[in-house]
């Protein structure tokens, strides 16, 4: 940890999987790099060669494999530490700090504000870097969608929109799945009369027709087009005939659909 004046992250995404993304940062004051949700060690161990950095940190925001997977590998042969959430530190591989809401983490002279979003898992944390407008949040929001209810609840996952979205809208959102194109396709079944909805689903068909990456979006564009993000919204609410319900239960309904779709 730092007290030292903020600087701006270098972020690089490295694809893994299938469909995957997995972020490595640097803080350009002091070089300490970490590595968000890393599911394999090779492509990550091949960034750092190829800039010439070394690990310092993992951070997961949950537990699941293809979030942690490389853990221990990574590790063992860097001597990184593992950050990740503390209420689920018995699922975290190798974790060594755990963090929770509200708390501070600093990566060299980048620190970052802990929120706990429990809803996909129950131990969900995302990362957010003021100063480099930039949110990593694993799998609670993909652009133009969430992450299913796995290990939580409706409330709980609208609880975690709503903290999330208070977040300065020139805030980057740096999910953990390329997910946009078939997220748009559903946001405008239930959504159809949303021009920035209709909008930005041609762009971003347009960019994944050109073999470019969406992610990651800001965050004023998922305040308007997230149909999971706006589940207030008297709209939304009468697309899933549910006139006048909390919007908990709008969101409910509405991840239910997405679930069949």
């Amino acid at each position: 940890m730092t007290d030292a004046v903020s600087s701006i992250l270098e972020i690089v995404r490295i694809p893994v999987l299938q469909d995957n993304y997995v972020w490595l940062l640097r803080c350009p004051l002091t070089g300490q790099t970490g590595v968000v949700d890393p599911a394999e060690a090779a492509p990550v161990e091949a960034a750092l060669a190829q800039r010439g950095w070394t690990l310092d940190w993992i951070l997961n925001t949950h537990h699941h494999w293809d979030h942690t997977g490389a853990n221990v590998e990574l590790k063992a042969r860097s001597g990184a530490r593992i950050v990740g959430p503390a209420r689920d530190a018995a699922r975290i591989p190798g974790m060594d700090l755990g963090v929770d809401e509200g708390d501070r983490f600093d990566l060299g002279a980048c620190p970052a504000t802990v929120h706990f979003v429990p809803a996909h898992t129950a131990g969900d944390v995302a990362f957010h870097f003021p100063a480099s407008r930039a949110l990593f949040c694993g799998d609670t929001i993909f652009l133009m969608g969430c992450g299913r209810l796995l290990e939580g609840t409706p409330a709980m996952l609208w609880d975690a929109m709503l903290r999330l979205r208070a977040l300065p809208g020139d805030t980057w959102v740096y999910c953990a799945h390329e997910y946009t194109v078939a997220n748009a396709r559903f946001a405008l079944t239930v959504d159809p009369g949303n021009p920035a909805l209709r909008a930005r689903a041609q762009a971003v068909e347009a960019q994944r027709g050109r073999g470019e990456p969406t992610v990651p979006g800001l965050l004023c564009e998922e305040r308007a087009t997230n149909p999971f993000m706006r589940a207030d919204d008297p709209a939304l609410a009468a697309a899933v005939e549910m006139v006048g319900a909390p919007p908990a239960e709008v969101l409910g309904a509405l991840r239910a659909r997405k679930d069949r779709f």
